[in-house]
């Protein structure tokens, strides 16, 4: 089989295993931008603790903008790294504010792909994976993220090249796969390596994967050698 045809096989069984995910509603582009951003080497509970200290200390990105730079950091530390990530949120939000004249993103919807994920890259602290989150949760674009969890299930299915790191990542699947699919795949993957496909101990005989996995094909083979 080849890489896209076991890409498009992974995301067939992972909806008749999983279904179709359902996500949260869809944030408006600056907040899923900031909500990203704390998300970085942290998990989904802290991220969102985070969050909600902030903007329930500070209602409006505007507030945000131009508080004390350590009245943020301290907003944010439930999300770890707070001393880098609360500058780096309010120098994002100057630079909007300079470029655009307000703390708006709505205009990326109106603008292609490519140009909606240059636009965003251009910020620092905003990677592919923020972007593509940005692009394809809130604004409805053909994106898709990789993860973590993302990147270690995809180097054991062998769909990605073993040595391709995390950000040439994006692109490589999201070429392999049928745009329509970017939202359950990428959804359905995390949760396999959340659930099942885990860093640590995967549970490969639970996997609904493992007829179509190198790394299970692999593990197979030594069990057979060593018997």
């Amino acid at each position: 089989m080849d890489s896209d045809a076991q890409a498009l096989a992974v995301h067939k069984k992972l909806v008749v295993f999983y279904g179709y995910p359902d996500w949260r509603n869809p944030l408006p582009a600056l907040d899923e931008l900031v909500s990203t951003i704390l998300s970085q080497n942290t998990n989904d509970t802290n991220r969102d603790r985070a969050f909600g200290a902030l903007i329930t200390q500070f209602p409006t990105w505007e507030e945000v903008r131009d508080a004390d730079s350590q009245q943020v950091i301290d907003a944010i530390r439930p999300a770890g790294l707070a001393n880098q990530k609360g500058p780096r949120i309010q120098n994002i939000l100057k630079e909007i504010t300079k470029q655009r004249g307000s703390l708006d993103l709505s205009f990326l919807a109106d603008m292609p792909t490519d140009d909606a994920r240059q636009w965003l890259l251009q910020f620092k602290g905003v990677g592919p994976k923020t972007a593509a989150i940005v692009l394809q949760f809130s604004l409805g674009k053909a994106a898709f993220p990789v993860d973590t969890h993302i990147y270690r299930v995809t180097g054991r299915l062998g769909i990605r090249p073993e040595k391709m790191n995390a950000e040439q990542t994006h692109d490589y699947l999201a070429a392999m796969l049928p745009e329509e699919t970017y939202y359950p795949a990428h959804l359905n993957l995390i949760r396999l390596g959340r659930e099942i496909c885990q860093a640590r101990n995967p549970k490969c005989q639970q996997c609904p994967l493992n007829d179509i996995c190198d790394h299970y094909a692999d593990l197979q083979g030594a069990n057979t050698a060593d018997q």
